[in-house]
């Protein structure tokens, strides 16, 4: 591609797209846009089938990053089964708190999500938009660990499991005094708009047709 400049990640490379999944570039392809050439990084993330165009100089701004080392995803994985301070019993502060760590997405964070959440679904049923949030974050972590550590996702599965079911055992045991501020969840909307649209374009500015690509 005659003028390419430098990007952080290639074609074909495996990606962590914050709040969507692991993702793959496809492509990277420039369009005219008010004269100027703009450099786009075609993701496909495969666990909601969706392929979302990011400007190149956008991805970091948006938390696109590499996939973790083995190492890395190691850790993640012990800190599920790490003691920590049970999360506060306002399901509307504990959902904002969670989905802000979310959308930083590092592997760090996801796997705080998925520890929180498990830990209080054993004291008390998730509302449904924590449940999604929960799901969400563990299907995030299991396919990072997966490509991190060249396992399959089932393999990944069992062994975050075997590191949640203590957590959950300890939490039950603790008869927690619980509030009973887990019972109303619909003034919130739906986890993350961004998942409303499939095959957008995340540079809002720019509403070109893709048929128009100058991949020269």
């Amino acid at each position: 591609m005659a003028g390419k400049p430098k990007t952080e990640f290639a074609v074909n490379q495996k990606i962590v797209y914050p709040s969507q999944g692991v993702g793959k570039i496809t492509e990277i392809f420039k369009r005219d846009f008010q004269g100027q050439q703009v450099y786009y990084y075609k993701i496909y993330v495969e666990v909601s089938d969706m392929t979302v165009m990011v400007p190149v100089t956008k991805a970091t701004e948006l938390g696109i990053r590499s996939i973790v080392s083995a190492s890395q995803a190691q850790k993640a994985l012990n800190m599920i089964g790490d003691e920590f301070e049970p999360p506060t019993s306002d399901w509307k502060l504990r959902y904002q708190m969670n989905l802000e760590l979310l959308k930083k997405g590092t592997i760090q964070d996801i796997a705080s999500i998925v520890r929180c959440l498990y830990h209080r679904s054993k004291v008390k049923e998730l509302p449904i938009l924590e449940r999604k949030l929960y799901d969400s974050a563990k299907k995030l972590l299991e396919d990072e660990i997966a490509e991190a550590m060249g396992k399959p996702v089932k393999e990944v599965e069992a062994l975050l499991h075997a590191k949640l079911e203590p957590l959950g055992a300890r939490a039950e045991k603790k008869n927690l005094l619980i509030d009973d501020d887990d019972d109303e969840d619909d003034e919130f909307t739906d986890l993350d708009d961004d998942k409303n649209s499939r095959g957008r374009d995340d540079d809002d500015d720019d509403d070109g047709d893709l048929d128009d690509e100058d991949d020269e």
